[in-house]
C-alpha cells in the first residue's frame, strides 16, 4: 500500500449489513483491507470456544478444513458486495471450488488470515483465488466462485 492510500476496514457490525450468516456461521471477524472489485484482506479468530470443537477431535481441537473454505467463501462475497451494487433480494452464493489443498492445521488461539483475489468476472460468476494463513504460513489455498442471483 502507498502512502497515498488508506486502508478500508470493515468491522463485524458493517460485515452483519452486508454478509447473511450470523453465529455460529459468521466466520469473518474483521476486513483489513480491500480494493472494490480485485482483492480483499480480512481475518478470522480461532478461539477454542468455537462450536466445532467439542466434536472436532475435541482432545487434539483442529479447525475443519469446511470451516476454513467457508471462512474464504465469505471473504469473497464481502469482496462481492463492496464490488457490486445489487438489485433488490440479490444475493452472492458460493458456486464452485477447485484445487483446494490444506497445508497446516488452524488451532484454538490463531489468528487466520484470509486473502481472496479476483481472477475473472463473466456473466454474473466471479472466479477468486483465496489463501488462508496464519503466521504468514499457508493452511489452505483454492480457487473459488460465487454467483449472483
Amino acid at each position: 500500500m502507498s502512502e497515498n492510500q488508506v486502508s478500508k476496514v470493515i468491522e463485524a457490525k458493517e460485515i452483519m449489513t452486508l454478509l447473511p450468516h450470523r453465529y455460529p456461521f459468521l466466520l469473518v471477524d474483521r476486513v483489513l483491507d480491500y480494493k472494490e472489485g480485485e482483492w480483499l484482506k480480512a481475518i478470522k479468530n480461532i478461539s477454542v470456544n468455537e462450536p466445532c470443537f467439542t466434536g472436532h477431535f475435541p482432545s487434539e481441537p483442529i479447525l475443519p478444513g469446511v470451516l476454513i473454505l467457508e471462512a474464504l467463501a465469505q471473504a469473497m462475497g464481502l469482496l462481492a458486495f463492496k464490488t457490486h451494487e445489487l438489485k433488490g433480494g440479490e444475493l452472492f452464493y458460493f458456486a464452485g471450488i477447485d484445487e483446494a489443498r490444506f497445508k497446516r492445521p488452524v488451532l484454538p488461539g490463531d489468528q487466520m488470515e484470509l486473502k481472496v483475489q479476483v481472477i475473472k468476472e463473466r456473466r454474473g460468476i466471479t472466479a477468486f483465488t483465496g489463501i488462508a494463513t496464519v503466521n504468514s504460513e499457508v493452511a489452505c489455498e483454492a480457487k473459488l466462485m460465487c454467483a449472483r442471483r
